[in-house]
């Protein structure tokens, strides 16, 4: 994928971007949830961070998690802004990010990526890994311990209702999780339980400015397709049903967890890269735990189940030093290299 490119912090000029700027009267203001779910996050991690970045789209939810750092930790809080450049709107974002911090004196970091996805991958894909690339960078940078991401118990419940309908394995059905590192930084999300009606309520009280970008009402897209149909539905039928699909998460995830400690006491035994007769040994389910655990973690690949059953097939055939394995997986190959399977990645 192209490399990220960083530009100095310069003055914006003032486009005419199609994203919708909300701004509204203030009212009594309800009680901050942001802050809150802030308090129990930092309960359940074993150390404070001395410094903190927010990952700020200038959206809803990474408005209301900015500010809730900030009134926190005045004097260690900086906002990151990444702008991907997808979208007409995205300078729209940039320019109401920089205004919004500065009024506000809150330190801003600001970083242009090119975000041009590879074949094979999907646009939204190479955004992402773009994303946290910069996120980190731009972190490290700054002397941040950690990166907090806005997302919240609405975009919890998308994401298992979205696993759910690729028919998706543990993994998937773990959802997102609190806290997890990446590119060499630490991130965390604070409002997994917090409703997206909740962070909306807060702003809209308090009066704060914040842009809605128009993809996200796109339909053309699986998850927002979720989010405009099947979230009131599961509402009409399961009123309060977000914190019961974040503890089916929750359990997907300590499952999960179970499984890659069985996965690295059973490559021990196997060696890495696996040695096929050691995998033999093993009985087929452990063997295909073992293997995508082997997969994702040492060559940074996932293989699908028709993949991950054909390897297995060809593991159990394997009875002759002449055996070839030869299997598509990610964009590379495992394949037989004298008694170990080893991974060929694409040239």
């Amino acid at each position: 994928m192209p490399a990220s490119t960083a530009t100095a912090v310069t003055p914006t000029p003032r486009p005419t971007p199609r994203a919708t700027s909300v701004d509204v009267t203030p009212r009594s203001a309800p009680a901050n949830p942001c802050e809150q779910a802030l308090d129990r996050w930092c309960e359940r991690r074993s150390t404070t961070p001395l410094k903190v970045a927010v990952a700020y789209s200038a959206g809803a939810d990474s408005t209301a998690l900015l500010l809730a750092a900030y009134q926190r930790w005045p004097a260690h809080v900086v906002a990151l802004h990444v702008n991907h450049g997808l979208q007409t709107a995205a300078d729209g974002f940039e320019l109401h990010a920089r205004q919004f911090c500065e009024q506000r004196g809150i330190a801003l970091c600001v970083e242009r990526v090119n975000a041009a996805h590879e074949a094979g991958q999907s646009p939204e894909d190479a955004a992402r890994l773009a994303r946290y690339a910069a996120l980190a960078r731009m972190a490290r940078e700054v002397g941040a311990d950690c990166v907090l991401l806005a997302q919240h118990a609405d975009d919890q419940a998308e994401t298992l209702l979205l696993a759910l309908s690729r028919g998706a394995g543990l993994p998937g059905l773990a959802s997102m999780p609190e806290w997890f590192e990446r590119a060499g930084m630490t991130f965390g999300r604070p409002l997994l339980d917090v409703p997206a009606s909740d962070l909306r309520a807060w702003l809209q009280a308090q009066g704060h400015a914040f842009v809605d970008d128009p993809s996200n009402t796109d339909t053309r897209f699986t998850r927002n397709r979720i989010r405009a149909m099947l979230m009131p539905a599961w509402e009409a039928c399961f009123p309060g049903f977000r914190p019961m699909l974040a503890r089916s998460a929750r359990h997907a995830a300590q499952a999960q967890r179970l499984l890659d400690q069985l996965a690295a006491l059973d490559l021990a035994h196997t060696g890495v890269p696996p040695q096929i007769a050691q995998l033999q040994s093993l009985a087929r389910d452990r063997q295909a735990n073992a293997l995508r655990h082997w997969l994702r973690t040492s060559e940074g690949v996932a293989a699908s189940t028709t993949q991950l059953d054909e390897l297995l097939d060809q593991i159990a055939a394997c009875t002759t030093r002449g055996h070839r394995i030869h299997i598509k997986v990610g964009p590379g190959h495992v394949e037989r290299i004298g008694e170990c399977l080893g991974y060929t990645p694409a040239l």
